[in-house]
């Protein structure tokens, strides 16, 4: 039996870079497909596709660099967008390995002006456990690509 999914993602990152910069670091399909995805997985431009309002959508998908066969489509819809201040969106989850679907599966994404540098404040979920402890080391190293991009 697996554990069902109840356990929500809390990150909090500081960038290095004006709030304006890192929103549409989230916003420009170019700009994502540079950064988003653990190392080890891109995501080609030609697969990101955004229409950042309520009702619009982000669709791309997630690359292994090791084994292109493997890969991570996202579908997500937005509910909430507060230009340079919120992105939230929520998405339906098909489950991987021995972890269950999720019928809603959600992320808020917080950006807080920290004179000149941006707080982001990510909420995501629900995961299993085992699901919160990998979507962390994702969003950690994630972030990791997103601060090389905002240093550029």
């Amino acid at each position: 039996m697996t554990e069902a999914p109840n356990t929500e993602l809390v990150m909090t990152r500081v960038f290095d870079a004006p709030r304006e910069l890192v929103y549409r670091a989230f916003t420009d399909p170019d700009q994502l497909a540079q950064w988003f995805g653990p190392v080890g997985f891109s995501v080609p431009r030609e697969s990101v596709d955004l229409d950042v309002r309520v009702g619009g959508h982000q669709r791309f998908t997630m690359v292994s660099d090791e084994d292109p066969s493997f890969t991570s489509p996202v579908d997500a819809t937005f509910l909430e967008v507060v230009p340079n201040s919120l992105l939230v969106g929520a998405e339906a989850w098909n489950g991987a390995g021995n972890q269950p679907p999720v019928d809603r599966f959600s992320l808020r994404v917080e950006f807080h002006d920290e004179g000149g540098n941006t707080r982001v404040v990510l909420r995501q979920g629900p995961y299993t456990e085992e699901m919160e402890s990998m979507a962390r080391l994702g969003w950690e190293s994630s972030f990791t690509k997103l601060d090389r991009l905002l240093a550029g």
